[in-house]
């Protein structure tokens, strides 16, 4: 019942918005910091030092998207689910799904470049703006609460990194769901 109630809210939130006061909600989330216990000082951030036409460009999206053969998202768990799908770049647009409870995805359902523009990069590299599309797209669930923060800061996110710097990732779009 209560994936139907979150697919219910997540529909009439995004249809009309002025129904919630985005800013008190957000006050009572407890702000994340990030410290020793997942080795990360300071703000991660890499400026770009290489022409985008030589870059090669990943897609990271926390929409929920995943191939129809992977294991769907957790949407039991009231804190969400931590872990990742790894998607290689070349997967057939009618290969992907989205399993995220918390926002209204009828759009990417219909084109799942909304969140994952994995056609939109293939276009720029044909024309030149990128130089390549990374070989696996990576993906997580947006909704992450609770010990499962941490789970994913400790785990799931250095993973990605970790992949994404051996597969020679220069840039990294970040996508939200």
């Amino acid at each position: 019942m209560s994936r139907i109630k979150n697919k219910l809210l997540a529909r009439i939130i995004t249809r009309f918005p002025g129904l919630v006061d985005v800013e008190k909600m957000a006050g009572r989330i407890e702000p994340i910091t990030v410290g020793e216990s997942v080795g990360v000082e300071g703000v991660p951030w890499t400026p770009v030092t290489k022409p985008l036409s030589e870059s090669k460009v990943a897609l990271v999206t926390t929409s929920g998207v995943h191939l129809k053969s992977q294991k769907p998202y957790d949407m039991v768990d009231p804190d969400g689910d931590p872990t990742y799908r790894a998607m290689p770049g070349d997967t057939t647009l009618d290969d992907y799904m989205i399993t995220h409870d918390y926002y209204d995805h009828t759009d990417a359902e219909r084109d799942i470049n909304v969140v994952l523009p994995v056609t939109r990069l293939a276009e720029l590299v044909e024309e030149g703006v990128l130089g390549s599309v990374a070989p696996v797209n990576y993906s997580c669930m947006g909704h992450i609460t609770g010990e499962h923060v941490e789970t994913l800061m400790r785990d799931a996110a250095p993973e990605i990194a970790r992949s994404l710097v051996a597969e020679g990732v220069d840039v990294v779009i970040l996508t939200p769901g």
